[in-house]
């Protein structure tokens, strides 16, 4: 019976020793399985992860995420290329297996597939398929029905979709502020729909689209750049939806509320908390980091900084901006003591030509190009054509990334006389601005600029650094406005007007041609191409502007055999090489004086309305009816022109005094069909080129990945 009682004992102590050890082996293979299919914690947030490839030929490895429903991202993949039929395979069935179908690479190719070595890239399922409507993934060899490598898809898997965060509303006593539904598209993208601030807050109004940390909204948070990239303090918005990009590097995990808060009276006006570890696609946006070389630092915009250091008697200056090759970035002290005014102001204009860099010191005498008035310069120009020393001294520049960054210097105290001081005791008005060089590589109308003052002081205690890292996502072109063509037999008059060049989607969109800001107007319609006949006589009555003494609003029109105009800017020489057909006469002196200047009438964007936002309207028809128009008295001025065989077929109508203000004139022997033809032809043409670019302008997946 002891003995018995022994066996028992040892049976028992040994079941529970079992049941300890198969306890531990559950724990263990948990563990394992987890540690093979948790998300690596390095580098940024790239998807929900589903696994590693399960490797067993030809070296085929790296890691798998869910990127959106029908997206896989793979990083760190390997395959040695050795494969005769191979290609990414993907099915419904158990395993990888003949029934199944091909997956195009990341080029949206299905060729085999080569080496690969340590690389990251997506790949789309094909025909809309959706991810959880498979079971694996598989680089598989279909001619000898082998399979390299494989992960399969956990089952109720979830792939990352835009993610719904509530709406906002209006805080009792504050302004009016409301929304429709908020969306997280991706990990650093916010879509508020039907947002709406009227813009009344109180004191220095300095509301804000603002992120942080904590429970709720606090003054310890973080700008946001609004729709357009601004830092500015937010205008008001009529039921508009808009979309924000977190700055930097930041991205919706790093954040736990979103609000629309007064950074002065640190009040928050409207909010949303942000959940815990939502499931949203990655962001395509390409986060690039940029170092200064300078203590302080001020970000003036989401793709548009300057660094500072005053040493000695000197300042130094570094610009860095995410531009375009034939972009240039301004900055300088404003040419009022109270406030951000660009007339007045001593400013740099600092670029990149090829292998060279520029900064180069300008006076603005008025808001146009510069031009010659009665003898004089004025408007944006150099300081040496003015009379005046180039005060600052290049130091270094480079492009890198797409982002130019020049650095130069300046004595506090300049010994030009028209240039400004930079007071350390104070903070100064300071302006700037980003747009595109003309083929002279001088500024032209700005694209980019600031609405509200901005202040900095130089010369601070502790240095001061707010800035955040570029970034950059495809390009998302907008239809350019309808391309108008007078194509009309019995139209023999044409009324020349001023108006609004119209943004990119305007001016620059119809012609490719930059834009100094105003564009002429014939008969209602923003540039135009005309269509005329050889031997028939027209009539232009032009409102261009007939004071000379106005640097901005003198516009006699010309018709040349060259498309850009303000041919009294131009060179002697240049001048020479040009045939004008009608518009100017020449002195006995050889000098070319203007005859179709006529009083000015004007469109001009109604008070309050942001000429930032013109690309906004879907049509010129919905733009045109915005503006507002004032017209001087007395008549026109008419210039009569008759073509006939010696005229090209193409000329073009321009301003004398400014560049790119005009467009074509087709001259035609008859209205005939054929010539009809090929005015559609050539629409359709442009609209096909139109297509082309937009097309070349997508760039897959991968491009913000590397």
């Amino acid at each position: 019976m002891e003995g018995m009682r022994f066996c028992y004992g040892s049976a028992v102590r040994w079941r529970g020793t079992m049941r300890i050890l198969a306890s531990v082996l559950l724990v263990v293979v948990a563990v394992l399985d987890k540690a093979a299919t948790q998300k690596p914690e390095d580098g940024p947030y790239r998807g929900k992860y589903i696994g590693k490839f399960n490797s067993y030929h030809h070296q085929a490895s790296g890691d798998v995420y869910a990127v959106d429903e029908y997206t896989f991202l793979l990083t760190g993949f390997n395959y040695d290329g050795n494969g005769i039929d191979t290609f990414f395979w993907s099915g419904a069935s158990n395993r990888p297996g003949p029934q199944g179908f091909i997956v195009p690479d990341e080029y949206g190719k299905t060729n085999i597939l080569e080496r690969y070595f340590n690389k990251d890239f997506t790949l789309r399922l094909p025909d809309n398929k959706k991810i959880t409507e498979v079971k694996w993934l598989a680089v598989y060899d279909l001619n000898s029905q082998n399979n390299f490598a494989d992960v399969y898809i956990p089952e109720d898997f979830e792939p990352p979709v835009p993610q719904k965060a509530g709406s906002l509303t209006a805080i009792a006593g504050g302004p009016m502020v409301s929304s429709d539904t908020i969306d997280i598209l991706d990990s650093k993208t916010i879509r508020i729909t039907d947002f709406s601030y009227d813009g009344k807050a109180g004191g220095q109004g300095a509301v804000h689209f603002w992120v942080g940390v904590g429970p709720s909204p606090s003054s310890k948070g973080s700008k946001v750049p609004d729709e357009m990239g601004y830092l500015d303090p937010i205008r008001a918005y009529d039921r508009e939806t808009i979309t924000l990009e977190l700055p930097g590097d930041m991205t919706i995990f790093d954040i736990d509320w979103f609000s629309v808060y007064d950074v002065e009276a640190r009040r928050d006006y409207g909010s949303i908390l942000i959940s815990d570890d939502l499931n949203v696609p990655p962001s395509l946006v390409r986060v690039t980091p940029h170092t200064e070389s300078l203590p302080n630092c001020r970000q003036l915009h989401k793709d548009y900084r300057v660094s500072w250091e005053v040493f000695g008697p000197q300042i130094t200056i570094q610009l860095a901006g995410n531009v375009q090759q034939d972009e240039y970035m301004s900055f300088g002290l404003s040419g009022s003591d109270s406030r951000s005014q660009m007339l007045g102001a001593d400013v740099v204009v600092a670029f990149i030509d090829g292998h060279r860099g520029y900064a180069v010191d300008y006076n603005i005498t008025s808001l146009a190009p510069c031009v010659q008035v009665l003898g004089q310069n004025k408007g944006v120009c150099r300081d040496d054509v003015v009379g005046g020393l180039d005060s600052y001294q290049l130091h270094t520049y480079s492009r890198e990334n797409d982002i130019n960054t020049i650095t130069f210097r300046r004595t506090l105290i300049s010994s030009d006389s028209g240039d400004k001081e930079f007071l350390l005791d104070r903070p100064m008005y300071v302006i700037w601005a980003m747009g595109r060089l003309d083929s002279n590589n001088e500024p032209t109308y700005h694209d980019v600029y600031p609405k509200r003052n901005v202040q900095i002081h130089f010369n601070t205690s502790e240095p001061v650094n707010d800035c955040f890292s570029f970034t950059s996502r495809e390009a998302n072109l907008k239809d350019v406005w309808e391309r108008q063509q007078i194509f009309d037999r019995s139209v023999r008059a044409f009324t020349a007007t001023l108006g609004p060049a119209g943004g990119k989607r305007g001016y620059q969109g119809i012609t490719g041609h930059v834009s100094n800001g105003l564009a002429w107007y014939i008969n209602g319609f923003l540039v135009p191409e005309l269509w005329l006949r050889r031997g028939l006589t027209y009539s232009f009555l032009v409102r261009g502007g007939n004071n000379p003494h106005s640097p901005e609003f003198y516009h006699p029109l010309v018709i040349t055999d060259e498309p850009h105009g303000g041919y009294d800017r131009l060179s002697d020489a240049r001048q020479s090489e040009i045939r004008v057909l009608a518009g100017v006469e020449f002195t006995r002196r050889g000098r070319p004086k203007p005859i179709a200047a006529g009083p000015l009438c004007l469109a001009r964007h109604p008070e309050g309305q942001d000429r930032r936002l013109d690309d906004n309207f879907a049509t010129f028809k919905k733009f045109n009816r915005t503006l507002k128009w004032t017209c001087d008295s007395g008549d026109p001025a008419v210039l009569e022109i008759t073509p006939n065989t010696s005229w090209p077929d193409v000329v073009y109508y321009n301003s004398f005094t400014h560049a790119n203000m005009g467009w074509k004139i087709h001259i035609v022997d008859s209205y005939s069909q054929s010539a009809r033809s090929h005015a559609s032809a050539y629409s359709s043409f442009n609209h096909s080129i139109r297509l082309l670019l937009i097309a070349s302008s997508f760039v897959v997946w991968t491009w913000a990945l590397k």
